[in-house]
């Protein structure tokens, strides 16, 4: 988790990523830092998030997007 909250920061430092769970509802991440964050974290974890889990629900929180991540890497 401590490495993905890094690679956030690197797209927007100014945000709490610790309790904001309105990422992409509110506009904070839009679609270019979607693709990079999935780039981000297909590198940094090994793990391939599919099309179909690229909802606004997996990316809204960091807490999501780990939960999302953890569940790709036990498959």
């Amino acid at each position: 988790m401590e490495r993905l909250l890094e690679i956030l920061q690197e797209l927007h430092p100014e945000v709490d990523y610790g309790s904001c769970d309105t990422l992409v509802d509110d506009g904070i991440l839009d679609s270019f830092d979607i693709v990079s964050l999935v780039t981000e974290v297909n590198d940094e974890f090994d793990v391939k998030i599919p099309a179909s889990e690229i909802i606004p629900e997996n990316f809204n929180s960091a807490e999501q997007l780990w939960e999302l991540i953890e569940r790709l890497m036990d498959e």
